[in-house]
Order: C-alpha cells, then sequence, then structure tokens
C-alpha cells in the first residue's frame, strides 16, 4: 500500500462506511454496533450490507429475532470508545486487510458542534489505538455540498459555493448552512429526532396495537423503511384509515420471521401495500419498495401466514410525522419546516434567497416516498413570496460523497506530520 494512503471512515451512529479515497464505493458498509443473537452468548459484529440503503433484517443471513444490541453512539455522539474500537479493529481486521494505519492518513466524520472531551477520545483512538500518521476531520454537510457542487457543476450550490444541508440521519436532524465549502456554525439548528426515534415510536405503536415488538429494533427497522410514507394532507388520511378492510388504502400486513419456514419478516401482499400511491391521482406513482428486498408472492402462498403478522394502518404516516410535528408527541421541538427558516434567518440576509434555492436533502430518514413534497408544502409559506424554494436530493445515499469528495483533503493530509485537523 502506497504512503499517501487515505483512508475515509463515515462513522455515523447507525451504519459505518470505510473505505479508501478516490475509490467509487466504500469498501465494507456495516451497522456500527455489536450484536448478540439468541442463538450466542458473545456480542459479535454484524454482516455487511450490500448498501447503506439496505436493511439488516433483510438482507443479513444472521438471525437477528430479538438480538441483543449495543451501539458506541447514542445521539449522534461517541460514548463508548473500547466498542467503537473493538469495531474498527474488526473492520481493518476482516475488510480493509490490505491497509496499514501506520503509513495512511485518516478522513474521519464526525457530528456537527462535538464535545471537546468527545474529540479528545476520538483522536486517542485514531493516534493511540491505530497509530494514524495524520488525522482530517470533517462534518457531513460540507462534504455534501461538495459532493453536490461536483455532480452539478452549472448547479447554484456549485455557482455560488453555498447551500443549505439538512441531515436527517439516525440520531438526530441537523440543518446546516454551508458558506465557500465551510460549514457556518452560527446557523446550524438540531432536531433531537432521526430515524431510531422513529423506529422506536414505531415499536411502541405496533406493541400497543398489535404484539410485542420492542426488543425487535432490526425487524421494525424494516417495516419502517418498507412501509412507512409522508402523509401530504394528514387530516384526509387519517379519515381514509378509519375506513375497514379492503375499503382501507393504508391497510397493510407484516408477518414476522418464524425462524423455521422463513428466517426474514415481509410484507404479505405488496401490492396491497402501494394502494396508498394512487391517492396521488397518478403523481408519484412510483415503486418505492425494491423488489429485491420482497419475496415471491407465490413462494409465500406456501407459507402459513395466520401467526406472528400484524397490520399498519395510520401508523404508516404518523410514524414519519414526527419529524414535521414534533410537537403532537408533546416534544419541545420545532418541526423541520420551521428549523430550517431559523437557521436561513441567523445567517446573513444576503445569503438567504441562495440558502433557500439549494437545499439539500441527506440521511436516511430523508427516503420516505413523498418527504420532498411534504417538505416544500411546508415550506413555501413561511418564507418570503419573492424567494424561490428549491430542494435536491442525492441519489446514492450516504456513500459516494465521502469518498468521491475525499480527494480535496488527502493534500492537506499528506503535507501534516503528527496530525492535522481541518
Amino acid at each position: 500500500m502506497a504512503a499517501g494512503t487515505v483512508v475515509v471512515l463515515d462513522n455515523g451512529g447507525s451504519l459505518i462506511k470505510a473505505g479508501v479515497a478516490g475509490e467509487l464505493d466504500p469498501a465494507v458498509v456495516l451497522p456500527n454496533c455489536l450484536v448478540r443473537p439468541l442463538s450466542s452468548k458473545k456480542f459479535v459484529p454484524p454482516e455487511p450490507l450490500p448498501s447503506p440503503t439496505s436493511s439488516a433484517a433483510a438482507t443479513s443471513s444472521m438471525d437477528l429475532t430479538s438480538a441483543a444490541v449495543r451501539r458506541p453512539i447514542d445521539r449522534g455522539h461517541l460514548i463508548n470508545p473500547d466498542l467503537q474500537r473493538e469495531i474498527w479493529s474488526h473492520i481493518f481486521s476482516t475488510h480493509l486487510r490490505h491497509v496499514s494505519p501506520a503509513s495512511s492518513s485518516l478522513l474521519l466524520t464526525l457530528p456537527l458542534l462535538t464535545l471537546p472531551s468527545i474529540k479528545r477520545d476520538t483522536l486517542s483512538l485514531v493516534f493511540e489505538d491505530f497509530n494514524f500518521k495524520s488525522l482530517c476531520i470533517s462534518d457531513s454537510p460540507s462534504l455534501v455540498h461538495l459532493y453536490e457542487a461536483s455532480v452539478r457543476p452549472s448547479g447554484l450550490a456549485s455557482k455560488t459555493q453555498c447551500s443549505l444541508v439538512v441531515d436527517c440521519g439516525f440520531s438526530f436532524t441537523h440543518v446546516a448552512p454551508v458558506f465557500q465549502n465551510f460549514t457556518l456554525n452560527y446557523g446550524v439548528k438540531r432536531i433531537d429526532l432521526g430515524g431510531k426515534a422513529l423506529t422506536n415510536y414505531l415499536k411502541e405503536m405496533v406493541s400497543y396495537r398489535a404484539i410485542n415488538v420492542m426488543d425487535e429494533s432490526f425487524i421494525m427497522d424494516d417495516v419502517k423503511e418498507k412501509l412507512c410514507f409522508v402523509s401530504l394532507d394528514v387530516e384526509r388520511d387519517l379519515q381514509l384509515a378509519k375506513k375497514p378492510g379492503k375499503d382501507n388504502p393504508f391497510r397493510s400486513t407484516y408477518v414476522l420471521p418464524d425462524g423455521v419456514t422463513h428466517t426474514k419478516g415481509f410484507v404479505k401482499d405488496p401490492e396491497e401495500a402501494k394502494r396508498y400511491l394512487t391517492l396521488m391521482n397518478g403523481s408519484g406513482a412510483k415503486n418505492h419498495n425494491k423488489p429485491e428486498e420482497m419475496e415471491k408472492l407465490e413462494d409465500r402462498k406456501r407459507i402459513d401466514l395466520t401467526k406472528n403478522e400484524f397490520d399498519l394502518m395510520n401508523e404508516r404516516f404518523i410514524v414519519p410525522e414526527m419529524i414535521f410535528r414534533p410537537s403532537d408527541l408533546g416534544m419541545n421541538e420545532a418541526g423541520l419546516a420551521e428549523c430550517i427558516v431559523r437557521s436561513v434567518n441567523s445567517c446573513h440576509p444576503l445569503l438567504h434567497p441562495v440558502l433557500y434555492e439549494s437545499i439539500i436533502l441527506t440521511g436516511g430518514s430523508t427516503l420516505f416516498p413523498w418527504f420532498v413534497d411534504r417538505l416544500e408544502k411546508e415550506l413555501r409559506p413561511l418564507v418570503p413570496d419573492y424567494y424561490q424554494v428549491k430542494i435536491t436530493t442525492q441519489e446514492d445515499e450516504d456513500t459516494a460523497k465521502f469518498f468521491k469528495q475525499s480527494n480535496p483533503f488527502m493534500a492537506l493530509l499528506d503535507q501534516s506530520e503528527g496530525g492535522f485537523q481541518c
């Protein structure tokens, strides 16, 4: 391995993506945790995922039913350095065996406004435990902006070097203005809601109404990703959800794994689950469920589906509603649209029109169907009429932006001797 090798670690609360700078894709994507299946007595690293948008419960050959989980990161911040060291050691010994940390530099992502004590623990991991030659710490919004500017060189974000990044991830939601490739910390706004909170809320609703799934984090993540969507008219959809039987366009059945005939959960009738798409009069009526994640209907008919299943109705759109209306659940938090307006208003007035016209969505919780439409609907009344509102998404979510755009940092890392932080 060349002396100028730069290792890239996107160390998220849910997933960790690791690879070498300049490559198209990361070498490995796996959950940033240790799990203990019911059949095991010790915690082990989970299996890698095919892509960052894949579900561990749907792709892993490991039985994750009621598996115990230990995470080194809570609410976006490192709380267990020893556990993080164990996960990184697994990555370098199994998936990046060709990389020598002692002769390599590291590009590491950390959340915005990370506490100094957490940074010290991170530096100890990087230099004392893994002996990296040098370090560059970056935040996700800056890398997202760089990636957007590179793939759309004629876009506003590239021309003005300014954008507003909305990062709705596993542990939190950050709204961060970026100017000249640097995040403006004084304009950063945070909502303590992310994918983990949504999954926990879904677990509570299903456990109260149907079957106890409080210990099934991986399975309920899969349910959320396959069946939940953002409502464009909550009051109308709540009325429709009251209809009985087949007249209810939101009713969908999810079958839990039984460990014998099927080891993974699945949607009983995918076509029935997509009936809600007709409510948009055909607009956006595309298949948001990945075909490879659905088993064939013919195979399902040979299975007895009378047990270990539950129905979802209004839960499908009530759960993502938390992002837009957290106060409805008694949380003292502003919704996403209000958070965006507050972030923009904290910046210089000359930046306001550019920020509103270059909103970039990133993070797994922005992948719900109709998320963009709902955000634009919520945001437009709060923004002055003389400002345009334009929202873009990044299709290769959470992966390529960190690896394709790591090249600008490589020169800085090579110039550093004992650990450079940019």
